[in-house]
């Protein structure tokens, strides 16, 4: 059985530990954790990992956020994977800094990534981990916040979300999503 987990994020160094780079920073921990690396591919960078017979498959678009659509159709179709089979991992300003949330469906909310994952994909009905990151910003001052690095207390607690995101992940591979969110959605 194969799958597709999709981190979003932006590429280039200047993003690397900002509130919307979760995804990949979620990615990275787990091929760290695998001990591969990731090298480029068509529209993103790829590494597989088997893990308890499964294929998993890790992509970093490197489309910038607005165009995330176009990677992941890309390797679904490469891999053969269907949406059921894969997972986006994206950051979420609607839950609190390190609340994580699997859901089977759902809206964009307004994320550039997933509006235009919904695009291409044509439909809102795809696995997705929301990695909370709060909403500590004021009127008008959401996109300094997103692309803002996490700092202090949520700094020095992002790596313990980071497991649990990665717990979740695996979880997802075996176990399905319903379980997955059964067990892990509080």
């Amino acid at each position: 059985m194969k799958y597709l987990i999709v981190g979003l994020g932006n590429i280039g160094p200047e993003y690397l530990l900002t509130r919307h780079n979760v995804g990949f920073m979620v990615l990275d921990r787990l091929a760290s954790n695998f001990e591969v690396k990731f090298s480029i591919g068509r529209l993103a960078y790829h590494v597989e990992i088997k893990h308890k017979g499964k294929q998993i498959h890790l992509i970093k678009p490197t489309t910038y956020m607005n165009l995330s659509g176009k990677a992941v159709n890309y390797w679904m179709k490469e891999l053969k994977i269907e949406k059921e089979n894969t997972l986006v991992i994206t950051d979420d300003i609607a839950l609190p800094f390190g609340k994580l949330r699997t859901k089977v469906k759902g809206s964009h909310g307004g994320h550039n990534g997933l509006r235009n994952i919904e695009e291409v994909l044509g439909s809102p009905a795809y696995p997705r981990l929301r990695f909370g990151v709060g909403d500590d910003f004021g009127k008008g001052r959401q996109i300094e916040y997103v692309l803002g690095n996490f700092e202090g207390v949520q700094l020095d607690e992002l790596p313990e979300h980071l497991d649990r995101a990665i717990d979740i992940i695996l979880s997802f591979c075996l176990q399905g999503v319903d379980k997955t969110m059964n067990a892990f959605n509080q």
